[in-house]
């Protein structure tokens, strides 16, 4: 099959969150599938220099923002079968940031406009178009008004998937003139949301499949606690709404073969698990002792990700023989929070209040357990990335955290980590608790280990499940 990967960033070009790696993985797992695989992302001015040297033009032609004719440029690279294409325009990519600013209405509709126009401009042969979260979302609805008058645009399917249903593109209905769209479109069954048009719910409605990046959030998002005022459009499209739960790139997190990591391990020499440990202790300045648990994170410090659940907990947590490292930035008051245990227990938590890609594979590689208490959890990656150098997570059943942790079983030994149901801090302390009561089992807990390395959570079965939708959609 012939697809087309539309998204806002993509590994390995620019990346502000996990959207970048499915989009910089995925298309690669399909393309070993056997199917012809491009990506199209835009053109933002931080995309470094060593690969913008690397791009080749392909054409240039121009879209229509209201009354203005603007242009558009379309640079490629071919990396390992795929072949990526950057929408450029200076005016609107050239900024000091990627998302965030004041006019991202207008920028994303052009990106959406200029990419179904290449599909016509390069005479692209494509059968399925997927297009993700809400700086996307207009791609569903503009082939479905294209196809009005054209053919090309008719025989083109389209698959939406929503990655996180908590940021929708919402924007003033001034901005349908500068999307040159009718309208027949405002309205409660099309774009229309509370007097604002909304781009995440005009994928949702005019899209021919809709995805979500697991089976758990996809049946939660038709109800209210998690469905952000779309649940009712959501239910209305259910029929055409599956969960596909993400994966990550083997190649890059393993810990046979990880150059970010001082010391190598498999599941037959452990090793390396317990030397990285020690590095990681020695690194977050803590005691080096490899029979002390660790526990981590590696998270945006948002509300989001259940950080009060874990302040509520922590001075009681912490009277534990334990220790616990953080690394990541977020909301001033979870940087103070952590600044604050980390001054009254210097010996026992460490927090690095930035982001390093590095330090999170040290991180991953060197800790016992990983704390997920997640509000909501769409999918979810540090988790899979956890499970994968055998640091057993303890996460809360929500969305794609319950779809891929598998809690542990005192009475069958199976288990991949620990979890618990209820938004609740002491829910959270007494799974936390309940698994240093199996750490002391040494036995038990190597098994567990061993069971969350071998379980598997690459692309391989996700591109299986993304062929037979295709699939579907066109046979």
């Amino acid at each position: 099959m012939k697809i087309l990967y539309v998204a806002s960033e993509s590994t390995p070009y620019i990346k502000t969150g996990g959207l970048a790696d499915v989009a910089g993985s995925l298309p690669y797992a399909l393309n070993r599938e056997g199917h012809e695989v491009s990506v199209v992302i835009p053109l933002y001015s931080k995309i470094p220099l060593e690969f913008r040297n690397q791009m080749k033009q392909e054409a240039y032609f121009y879209v229509d923002m209201d009354w203005r004719h603007q242009y558009v440029g379309v640079l490629s690279i071919e990396n390992k079968g795929v072949k990526t294409y950057f929408i450029d325009n200076e005016y609107y990519f050239h900024r000091h940031a990627i998302y965030g600013l004041m006019d991202d209405g207008e920028r994303f509709i052009f990106f959406n406009k200029a990419v179904v126009q290449m599909i016509k401009e390069l005479d692209l042969d494509i059968e399925i178009v997927h297009a993700n979260d809400w700086h996307t979302g207009l791609i569903p609805l503009y082939l479905k008004d294209f196809g009005k008058g054209d053919e090309k645009y008719r025989k083109i399917k389209s698959v939406y998937t929503i990655h996180n249903l908590k940021y929708q593109g919402i924007f003033p209905p001034s901005v349908m003139s500068l999307a040159g769209l009718s309208a027949e479109y405002f309205n409660e069954e099309g774009i229309k949301f509370y007097d604002t048009i909304n781009f995440m719910k005009a994928g949702i409605v005019y899209c021919d499949t809709l995805t979500t990046v697991s089976a758990s959030y996809a049946q939660e998002i038709r109800y209210e606690f998690y469905g952000e005022n779309l649940q009712g459009i959501i239910r209305k499209h259910e029929y055409k709404l599956k969960g596909i739960v993400n994966g990550i790139d083997y190649e890059i997190f393993n810990p046979e073969t990880d150059t970010m990591i001082p010391y190598h391990y498999n599941v037959e020499n452990m090793e390396g698990k317990y030397k990285n440990k020690e590095a990681l202790q020695r690194h977050f300045e803590l005691p080096v002792n490899r029979d002390i648990p660790v526990f981590s994170m590696v998270s945006r410090l948002v509300s989001m990700k259940g950080l009060d659940l874990i302040r509520y907990i922590l001075d009681e947590l912490l009277q534990e023989d334990i220790q616990v490292v953080i690394l990541g930035t977020g909301e001033h008051e979870y940087e103070e929070m952590f600044r604050h245990f980390q001054w009254k227990y210097p010996k026992k938590l460490s927090a690095h209040l930035y982001f390093s890609e590095k330090e999170s594979h040290l991180v991953y590689a060197g800790s016992d357990l990983f704390i997920m208490p997640s509000l909501a959890e769409p999918c979810g990656i540090s988790q899979l990335i956890a499970l994968r150098y055998g640091t057993l997570p303890i996460v809360r059943e929500a969305g794609g955290l319950k779809d891929t942790v598998i809690p542990y079983n005192q009475y069958t030994g199976e288990g991949t980590g620990f979890s618990f149901s209820n938004y609740n801090a002491h829910e959270l302390l007494f799974a936390i608790k309940g698994a240093l009561g199996v750490y002391d089992n040494k036995e038990i807990w190597h098994s567990l280990v061993l069971q969350a390395m071998l379980a598997k959570h690459d692309w391989e079965s996700s591109s299986k499940d993304y062929t037979s939708l295709y699939r579907e959609l066109i046979d």
